[in-house]
């Protein structure tokens, strides 16, 4: 089982404990920590070496909740995580949960990538097509990929919408390899 996968289930567990008024105070510590994790390798060895032990361990996580205003049942979770050894997934359990709230909310997530960077009237033209499309809000962070050439890379999901030049230069380059 990879991690994505282990992450979500602990997302999900940790979802169905809290209440509405607890979701994005949740989503917000798990993002936090999450970040936390990435950006203090310290933090991460702490947490993921058996060389500290689980109360020392514990004794962070409970400091950093209390600091980030973390809903009480997080507590609970993160010392869940601490005993099964999996409190190094927390990337993993805060995207999967920020994905469960969105969800709840009606919102969807999305990446669009583009060669150059659109202006905000281009933004919003796509922002509109892709709810119209998808049939609901949506959320889109948009990021500039130079290598694409031209035309719109969109990540939804897991799933990959590629209608860029470079896309449609490998697709031909594989379909020719291939015969």
């Amino acid at each position: 089982m990879n991690q994505s996968t282990i992450g979500r289930r602990y997302a999900s567990a940790l979802f169905q404990l809290l209440e509405e008024s607890g979701i994005e105070p949740a989503r917000n510590a798990l993002g936090s920590l999450a970040q936390g994790l990435e950006d203090t390798p310290a933090l991460k060895h702490v947490l993921a070496l058996p060389v500290f032990k689980y109360e020392e361990k514990q004794v962070v996580l409970e400091e950093l909740c209390q600091r980030l205003q973390a809903p009480p049942v997080m507590h609970d979770f993160l010392n869940q995580l601490l005993k099964t050894n999996r409190a190094v997934l927390l990337p993993e359990i805060s995207q999967a949960f920020s994905d469960l709230a969105d969800q709840r909310k009606g919102i969807q997530q999305l990446r669009v990538s583009s060669a150059k960077p659109l202006e905000g009237p281009e933004q919003e033209q796509v922002k509109r097509e892709l709810s119209e499309t998808l049939g609901r809000s949506v959320d889109v962070v948009f990021e500039v990929e130079p290598q694409l050439i031209a035309g719109l890379k969109i990540y939804i999901g897991s799933q990959v919408f590629d209608n860029t030049v470079l896309g449609r230069l490998t697709s031909m380059q594989d379909q020719l390899t291939k015969g």
